[in-house]
């Protein structure tokens, strides 16, 4: 089952990594950034991450777990990886300081005014601190492929576009501290291959030893740490960005589209 989704599962993590160039090239033709587009773009990235973590990705979890250890102790299980999840996510997020962060909102109009020195240095730890970011985020969108093509399509693209902003905070402080686009392109491009890296390391420690209870603990992990980037990390961003009700609107229409999706499918 597992290896017959493995091009599919890189493809689409090569794909969510890679969107950061999105962010990049949207950032290299506006003069100032779009922020309604923003704020409701990850309101909605948020929508499809929490309700196909709480729909889909955790009872399904919780469904191997059972299935392999019994209903008490699998529940606990798929609990305990679910909070596991948050707490590495926590964990990773705790290693990168607030004024590098790349979830941290930054405005096109506002980095271009800084001095170049400044800037450069911005831009070169954001593409770290994203890198560092995306590593969890290609397994996890890796491991969901395999498990349910369906549902992994919809998680690597709530991811691609929780990936646009992080682009624009890598390209725009090195485009404007060297006046190079291609360089601020390579760099946001390369900042993004984090994620098909996680992957190559989730197919080649995990795939080996994967079975229903390794998938269903894997599963519940990936469950809390999109849960965990969601309220942290995109919401808190999708406000500050734009209007709260932007923010909700945005978050409304995630759900919706992955609640049809998933009914469809």
């Amino acid at each position: 089952m597992y290896n017959e989704n493995l091009l599919l599962a890189f493809c689409l993590t090569l794909f969510a990594g890679l969107s950061t160039g999105i962010g990049s090239a949207l950032a290299f033709f506006a003069k100032r950034t779009n922020t309604n587009f923003l704020s409701v773009a990850l309101g909605f990235s948020a929508g499809v991450m929490i309700f196909v973590s709480f729909v889909e990705i955790f009872p399904e979890a919780k469904h191997s777990l059972v299935s392999q250890y019994g209903e008490k102790f699998g529940v606990a299980l798929a609990t305990l990886a679910l909070f596991v999840g948050m707490l590495l996510a926590a964990g990773i997020d705790k290693l990168i300081p607030n004024h590098e962060n790349p979830h941290e909102p930054k405005l096109v109009e506002d980095m271009s005014e800084s001095n170049s020195g400044k800037l450069y240095r911005m831009g070169i730890f954001s593409a770290i601190a994203i890198a560092v970011h995306n590593f969890p985020e290609g397994l996890a969108t890796f491991v969901a492929v395999l498990g349910n093509p369906e549902m992994g399509i919809a998680i690597a693209v709530a991811i691609a576009i929780h990936n646009i902003p992080e682009g624009i905070a890598v390209s725009v402080p090195i485009f404007y501290a060297t006046g190079n686009r291609k360089k601020a392109f390579y760099l946001s491009f390369l900042s993004g291959l984090a994620e098909p890296v996680g992957a190559i390391v989730g197919f080649l420690i995990l795939l080996p030893f994967m079975n229903e209870a390794v998938f269903g603990f894997l599963f519940a992990l990936i469950a809390g740490i999109m849960i965990f980037i969601s309220f942290d990390e995109l919401l808190p961003a999708s406000e500050k960005y734009g209007e709260h009700h932007l923010s909700i609107y945005g978050l409304i229409c995630g759900m919706i589209v992955m609640a049809i999706s998933l009914l469809l499918l």
